[in-house]
């Protein structure tokens, strides 16, 4: 983060605490429920950490693609728990229909699995971040679709990556999020976020705050969770600045997911973040990275602390999944995923 974004931070910070202390007590109802939904998934063995993966480790995230699949090998290893994705806007319509949505759910009893959560990719709601109002509004109504079709699939709670700035482009137009490096830079070559001469933090972080109360609204009509990604170039790229968010919207139905991955790019230790959200952590996504912290790769091969991640989530009383989100890294997906499932079933008996 830099010093721009840092010292406004911390000035929304003051801002926002009395605010937030003054409407702590109004939220206790609702965290009771909060509480209530985490606890609705079944738990084998009495653990209180269930075992998933996100259905993209074996498909890919372009319009119409299917999970069907990926719940059927995910379900033969014996996972717990799968998340689900809505990839494009069209799927709103072409894809999750309701006949598709009934026979993803007996499927998923077939493997006694559950819907951990169901994600909204980027291009469904990257307008949330949109200062142009009819642009914002089209994507609160995608949200809010989605949201429906997250409640006919039995899951207690709809996830989306906190969208970047409009006003904010990768040079090469890729997804901003993965641009945090330049891995051989030509003759003169620097690191540089292409600005819109319009970009304005405290405006895009207020009209950000706005609108994710917004979409808080439209979950809890469904009696659901809200839970917001980080990424990094992202709004909110950290658990810190979650934190900030929380400090606006104190409100306990909304939640963090957390991707260790993620976490441990932006040179942040997982349990640290762990121990910061504490009780507004709903969900993780596990991934293994390399030494130098560049690459997501499989699971086993890199230097992730699994082991301090399970124990730190036992210190705070974590009661969620903790789902593989794994990089198309070459390698053999299905024993990634399998060897995962035996790591996690080990630590979180042993840890």
């Amino acid at each position: 983060m830099n010093e721009f974004n840092r010292r406004s931070f911390l000035r929304k910070s003051v801002l926002y605490s009395t605010a937030a202390m003054a409407a702590m007590n109004k939220n206790t109802l609702y965290a009771g429920n909060a509480e209530t939904l985490l606890g609705q998934v079944p738990v084998s063995a009495g653990a209180d950490i269930k075992v998933g993966a996100v259905s993209w480790v074996f498909h890919g995230l372009s319009a119409g693609e299917s999970p069907v699949n990926s719940i059927e090998l995910l379900g033969e290893m014996g996972f717990d728990g799968i998340e689900l994705i809505i990839s494009s806007p069209r799927d709103l319509t072409s894809l999750w229909t309701d006949q598709f949505i009934s026979d993803v759910r007996r499927l998923l009893d077939k493997y006694k699995m559950k819907v951990s959560q169901m994600a909204m990719f980027q291009p469904v709601v990257q307008d949330l971040s949109n200062l142009d109002y009819d642009r914002r509004m089209r994507a609160l109504d995608n949200f809010e679709a989605g949201t429906v079709i997250a409640k006919k699939l039995g899951t207690g709670i709809v996830n989306i990556v906190a969208p970047w700035p409009r006003e904010l482009r990768d040079p090469n137009n890729g997804y901003l999020p993965r641009y945090y490096e330049v891995i051989h830079p030509k003759e003169d070559e620097k690191y540089a976020i292409i600005m819109d001469s319009s970009f304005d933090w405290d405006k895009i972080w207020e009209q950000y705050v706005t609108t994710m109360k917004d979409c808080l609204g439209r979950v809890k009509k469904h009696n659901m969770l809200f839970t917001i990604e980080h990424h990094t170039n992202c709004i909110i790229p950290d658990a810190s600045s979650f934190l900030l968010l929380c400090q606006a919207i104190p409100d306990k139905a909304l939640g963090y997911n957390m991707d260790v991955g993620w976490t441990q790019i932006q040179r942040e230790y997982p349990p640290v973040a762990i121990n910061k959200v504490k009780d507004r952590l709903y969900n993780l996504h596990i991934r293994d990275i390399d030494g130098a912290m560049r690459q997501f790769i499989h699971i086993g091969e890199g230097v992730m602390d699994f082991a301090g991640i399970i124990r730190e989530l036992k210190k705070i009383g974590y009661k969620g999944f903790v789902s593989l989100e794994q990089d198309g890294h070459p390698g053999d997906m299905k024993a990634t995923c399998k060897r995962y499932l035996d790591l996690m079933r080990k630590l979180i008996a042993e840890v």
